[in-house]
């Protein structure tokens, strides 16, 4: 028994070594058990699933500003990485942008590069500049590879107990599909979307201004527009931020990343 619980633990230990890799723009150090194109794969099927319930918009007029605001953002972020030698990011992630008939004040972004709005949240989004802010937050998740490492996270805290080469073999299997759903709550009574952890969800908003400045929007809404958000809270509580924690550490942290965003906005004009 000692023999195996060593030889697993020598294993888990090359699995971890091996799958380890950085974020986009943050650098941030992060363990990936999946590939690209399996969580690809699977957030595709949970997509089609989703919209077999769901209705698009007709509300042609909104559905075209999340469109045109989702279009922006993702080709400045293309040539700006395409410049930069580093297209590989978006690897498996194909954009695209759509608003569904909800009275939920929400929006989420699947791995693989589908950002759905809810109706219900446009009455906030009053600008493009305020639903870039959204968007790109969304989007941060996905460049992030958040859903991947969530779903990491799931298999490792399953090890014990399991042959390794179990968990980590999952791929698009049943068992992968399950891991998946956990990981995102499909159907439970917080949407679409389980929150991400608060580390998941500050790096987003990182991410986020920075494509927003690489794209040209006013990224000092960003702090602005999540404190009215907030503001909300009085009343009735958006499920952006119902399911996505926020409070004055998150605007402050944006508030403080105005200057480094600048930056990115300068490199984008060059």
């Amino acid at each position: 028994m000692k023999k195996i619980s060593r030889w697993l633990l020598c294993l888990l230990c090359a699995v971890i070594v091996i799958s380890c890799s950085t974020v986009a723009f943050t650098g941030r150090k992060r363990m990936l058990l999946y590939s690209n194109s399996e969580i690809s794969s699977l957030s595709t099927q949970s997509y089609y699933e989703f919209m077999s319930t769901s209705a698009p918009s007709t509300n042609v007029v909104k559905t075209s500003m999340i469109r045109e605001v989702g279009n922006r953002l993702a080709k400045a972020l293309d040539s700006y990485l395409a410049a930069k030698g580093e297209s590989h990011l978006l690897d498996d992630i194909n954009w695209e942008f759509y608003l569904v008939r909800s009275d939920q004040a929400n929006a989420f972004c699947l791995p693989d590069g589908k950002v759905v709005f809810y109706e219900g949240i446009m009455p906030v989004l009053t600008t493009p500049d305020m639903i870039a802010v959204v968007m790109s937050h969304e989007m941060g998740h996905a460049i992030a590879r958040h859903g991947n490492e969530r779903m990491t996270q799931q298999a490792l805290s399953s090890i014990v107990g399991a042959v390794t080469g179990q968990i980590i073999g999952l791929k698009t299997s049943e068992s992968g599909r399950v891991l998946f759903e956990t990981a995102y709550a499909i159907g439970s009574q917080y949407g679409y979307l389980l929150p991400f952890s608060r580390k998941h969800e500050l790096e987003a908003d990182e991410i986020g201004l920075y494509i927003m400045a690489i794209a040209g929007f006013d990224i000092t809404q960003a702090p602005l527009l999540w404190e009215r958000m907030a503001q909300a809270k009085t009343t009735s509580v958006p499920e952006v931020l119902s399911t996505h924690p926020s409070d004055s550490k998150r605007m402050k942290n944006l508030e403080k990343l105005i200057e480094q965003a600048r930056k990115y906005s300068n490199k984008a004009a060059k």
